[in-house]
């Protein structure tokens, strides 16, 4: 497995984790990934860290489609790429109706065929055969639609890039995890069980490889999970470092009905817990709801512990289909200690 280091976004103030980056590029980690929500976004970061690092790939994880058109997501991930020597990776993600419609004022409509219409068009770009055309349900290029002028023109992206840059989504349903797999290049998911990815996300990866008719598809596939890391001899106040974020996903990341990663606890086999962590968190008791998440669904979804600890429960991971693990590391001892583990 490779190693990569995930950032994340930064909370009530801008703050660099150029450190962290400047010392993971050091020790060879593969990648760095940066967030975006609604504070700051993922293309300055890494543009930040890129100009000061040297090897390391720098990764978007995620840039949220309804913030960008198509060709303005293909334009700055060529730019990126072009100035960091082919070092970018295009991660990218619809996010929540909460965000997409609350913040973005962009209807949350069709996943599905919204991002199909988007990568062909990000491809088409990037691709430059020929001037980009598109006429589908969500997309349209020249667009002639309601206030359209009518004088608009079908173009061709002017950079010529010279590098590769792979395309990689965030998906933890169903359908949508069977889609990165048929069209991306990697997968992006956030609370990954190993223990449970075979019945739970293998048949969907195989079903989108499947569509894909790309026989070697699944050996070439870069699945990358965002995996909280915590190097430390105190398991149970390491799990209190996990609780927070994953009640938050679990409890409040949408409305009821409305919350993939509550979705996903219960496919975990954990719906009586996650119902009563979604009751408690939505009523504003965020302390006892992370009181409601048990041990074991802390230690399925992270890397906690002692060096021995994590080497020992490395093995599932990898034995999973993991081929990349982007660590949540905050800190430099455990950064290096993930780095003497896999690389």
């Amino acid at each position: 497995m490779r190693l990569g280091l995930s950032v994340g976004y930064s909370g009530v103030r801008v703050e660099s984790k150029l450190e962290l980056v400047q010392e993971a590029d050091r020790l060879g980690y593969h990648s760095v990934w940066v967030a975006e929500a609604y504070g700051s976004d993922a293309v300055t970061m890494l543009s930040w860290y890129g100009a000061s690092t040297d090897q390391i790939r720098l990764g978007a994880g995620i840039l949220q489609m309804p913030a960008r058109t198509p060709a303005m997501t293909a334009m700055t991930a060529v730019t990126l790429s072009e100035l960091s020597g082919g070092r970018f990776l295009l991660g990218l993600g619809l996010s929540g109706p909460q965000v997409v419609e609350g913040w973005h004022g962009r209807p949350y409509g069709k996943p599905l065929g919204k991002t199909r219409e988007y990568l062909e068009i990000v491809r088409k770009i990037i691709d430059r055969k020929e001037r980009v055309t598109h006429d589908g349900e969500h997309f349209q290029l020249p667009y002639t639609g309601p206030g359209a002028t009518g004088l608009g023109r079908s173009l061709r992206l002017t950079i010529k890039p010279t590098h590769e840059i792979p395309i990689y989504l965030a998906a933890i349903g169903p359908k949508n995890v069977a889609l990165a797999a048929e069209l991306a290049d990697g997968w992006l998911p956030l609370w990954y069980s190993p223990q449970h990815a075979p019945e739970v996300f293998k048949p969907h990866l195989e079903a989108g490889f499947s569509s894909a008719g790309e026989p070697d598809k699944s050996e070439r596939f870069d699945i990358a999970p965002s995996v909280p890391t915590i190097v430390t001899d105190d398991v149970d106040q390491a799990r209190w470092g996990v609780r927070p974020a994953l009640a938050l996903y679990v409890g409040g990341m949408g409305a009821k009905g409305k919350n993939f990663y509550f979705d996903l606890a219960c496919r975990y086999g954990y719906e009586e817990q996650a119902t009563r962590i979604q009751d408690l968190y939505l009523d504003g008791k965020r302390a006892e709801a992370m009181a409601e998440i048990p041990d074991e669904m802390v230690d399925e979804v992270a890397l906690i512990g002692s060096k021995e600890r994590i080497r020992d429960n490395l093995e599932a991971w990898r034995d999973s289909g993991v081929t990349t693990i982007v660590a949540m590391a905050q800190d430099l001892t455990t950064l290096r200690t993930m780095a003497e583990l896999l690389l």
